[in-house]
């Protein structure tokens, strides 16, 4: 029995990469930031070979690592989750997600009032937490719907889980999912849901995604295709609009997305584990919290060696990420950085893979050692790493 455990430290860059400046990035190194931090611990981590990384100087080289190792050029037009995640399962997007630095224009937002019976507020790029600090109240008054965007290519909704209860800002969401496509196809709509009674909101952990479907089959359609599982946990089952996935953990924490993935590990299955951990991004990166990012890596790195000592002979883990948060930089958004690449296993030699062309390497290499003939638009390194 084969098995392939993909663990994304959602937003975990490793450094800036050559055309950060195009997508308006500078200075960013999201694991160099957290590692100044007197809260981060990589003790295990760095056991398996994360300062052998390219690039990675400024961590402790290990002599005899633990797992083959290398760093990951993103080679999609974007640093946005969907895009990321599609190329970790083999998509490459040639072409930019459309982005909307002035918000949104007047024929989605007359078709979204409409459809949803309620008026909008805001409509342009704002932080997650400082929009409902300035319009919460408004929204609470008036039951209007706060509609932002970032960076990214994102069309977000934010409202009070008390006056618009949750499977209405779903099915909300689902409306713009409905509007949001062509020229004016998102990579996500995102419910962002709250509560309290007066600034400051809360946000709440019943976020969800409702993503684009990728425009060509990815890793979860051609392994669910050969008739194997897909476990999906975190927001992996959003990601990719359900497509290809077999059985889905929803989960609202690292830590619910830590003990699913152990669980998972303890199950017999053939195919693909895939984990999205969004802690990293979601209440750290964006929120440029240093000390709470480091503390978080360091809460998966304690957790690590656990769930390693349930890995079986057949069994390989790739550690990696979508894209970079820097904390520390100048903005609240996504960075362009290289990202982390750990593979794991008894079977796994630890060789230093240099810096690979794009993420998509990763699905080519896991469809290989499941048995499966597509490969996506990566480049297998199975060979490379196998004893």
């Amino acid at each position: 029995m084969r098995r392939v455990f993909i663990i994304v430290l959602d937003s975990c860059g490793i450094g800036e990469m050559p055309d950060a400046a195009a997508f308006g990035d500078h200075d960013c190194n999201t694991l160099k930031r957290i590692a100044g931090s007197p809260c981060f611990d990589g003790t295990q981590m760095l056991k398996m070979g994360l300062g052998n990384i390219d690039g990675v100087d400024y961590l402790k080289h290990c002599p005899a690592p633990l797992a083959a190792v290398g760093r990951l050029r993103e080679k999609s037009a974007g640093k946005d989750t969907t895009i990321g995640h599609w190329e970790i399962a083999g998509v490459v997007s040639e072409t930019p997600m459309p982005v909307y630095p002035q918000g949104f224009p007047p024929e989605i937002m007359e078709a979204f009032e409409k459809e949803t019976s309620r008026k909008t507020l805001c409509n342009r790029p704002y932080s997650g937490t400082q929009v409902i600090a300035d319009y919460g109240r408004q929204h609470v008054e008036t039951g209007a719907l706060i509609v932002y965007t970032s960076a990214d290519s994102v069309f977000q909704i934010a409202a009070h889980e008390e006056v618009v209860p949750l499977e209405e800002l779903y099915r909300d969401c689902r409306i713009a999912r409905k509007l949001l496509c062509g020229k004016h196809a998102v990579g996500r709509v995102i419910a962002r849901p709250f509560i309290g009674t007066a600034p400051p909101y809360r946000r709440t952990a019943n976020r969800r995604d409702f993503s684009l479907e990728a425009p060509k089959p990815t890793l979860t359609d051609a392994v669910a295709a050969a008739g194997q599982t897909v476990y999906a946990v975190g927001k992996i089952r959003d990601i990719f609009a359900g497509r290809g996935i077999t059985k889905t953990v929803l989960t609202h924490s690292n830590a619910e997305g830590m003990e699913a993935a152990f669980a998972a590990a303890r199950e017999s299955f053939q195919g693909l584990c895939f984990v999205n951990l969004v802690d990293f991004d979601m209440l750290y990166g964006h929120r440029q919290d240093i000390d709470g990012y480091a503390g978080a890596f360091a809460a998966f790195d304690r957790w690590l060696p656990g769930f390693l000592k349930e890995l079986g002979d057949g069994d390989i883990l790739m550690i990696t990420a979508d894209h970079g948060c820097d904390p520390g930089d100048t903005h609240t958004d996504h960075t362009r950085e290289y990202t982390p690449l750990m593979v794991y296993g008894k079977a796994v030699a630890p060789v230093n893979l240099g810096t690979r062309g794009t993420f998509a390497d990763i699905a080519a290499t896991a469809a290989e050692y499941l048995g499966l003939a597509w490969r996506g638009d990566g480049t297998s390194f199975l060979s490379d790493v196998l004893r």
